[in-house]
């Protein structure tokens, strides 16, 4: 009978342990994605520069262009991506690379070398070639070509 009762009382201290273990993880990776990712459109135009258009919808960014004057690509399929899962870098994006990439909490950090050119995005500032710019709604940026 005690033996009964002893599996009975590790069953539950289990039950309670894997229930606030569960609770915790949901909490945590909530709190960890609740703002969302950067989202990159890499547009090619085809009687123009090359183009990419940056969205952060949770921290109110939309439509910050960033044109890079002087440069020639292919015009891709339009490609839109959203930086919310880790992996290894570098590795290619459309026009360049992804030299860094850090989405422990999102949006995160994300650095792109585009055409010679390194755009960090950070929620608090973007940063063109080491230089910090407030992030403006709806504005265009262009950049030259690269030295």
């Amino acid at each position: 009978m005690k033996r009964i009762s002893y599996i009975r009382q590790l069953s539950l201290v289990f039950l309670v342990a894997l229930a606030f273990y569960a609770g915790a993880f949901y909490l945590i990776e909530r709190q960890r994605t609740r703002q969302g990712p950067w989202q990159v459109l890499f547009a090619g135009v085809t009687n123009g520069p090359p183009r990419i258009v940056i969205n952060q919808p949770k921290l109110g960014l939309t439509n910050v262009n960033l044109v890079f004057a002087g440069e020639h690509a292919e015009p891709p399929a339009p490609a839109l991506m959203s930086f919310n899962e880790a992996r290894a870098v570098p590795f290619n994006v459309p026009f360049g690379q992804c030299v860094f990439l850090d989405t422990t909490t999102l949006p995160g950090t994300v650095v792109l070398s585009l055409f010679g050119h390194e755009v960090q995005l950070l929620p608090r500032v973007l940063t063109l070639d080491r230089k910090e710019r407030p992030w403006r709604s709806g504005e265009t940026i262009t950049l030259g070509q690269a030295k």
